[in-house]
């Protein structure tokens, strides 16, 4: 568990945006298309696709209390999942964006 729990966090910090992600999940395209739209630089990690995907999403839910997905951090700071990415108002996720480098 401590081994994904590190991993997690080495993507998390490592990377602008990063999106914890299932391939098939209809709320985890939609964050990705919001991110595409904004031209942000983002890794998804498609948790259904990786052998180590339910330990990842387990150290998550440890993190952050969330075991859904998607799961989004943006400049190492949780946002939460689809719904609350599209809580943010478009300007104010531009500046979120540009402050993590990712656009």
């Amino acid at each position: 568990m401590d081994a994904a729990k590190t991993k997690a966090q080495q993507m998390i910090d490592e990377n602008a945006v990063m999106v914890f992600s299932k391939s098939y999940c209809p709320y985890c395209q939609n964050t990705k298309r919001i991110l595409g739209q904004h031209k942000a630089k983002f890794l998804a990690y498609e948790l259904n696709q990786e052998s180590d995907g339910d330990a990842i999403q387990r150290a998550l839910l440890e993190m952050t209390g969330q075991r859904t997905v998607p799961n989004i951090f943006i400049n190492k700071k949780h946002i939460g999942g689809n719904s609350d990415l599209e809580k943010i108002k478009s300007a104010e996720l531009d500046s979120m964006l540009k402050d993590a480098g990712a656009i």
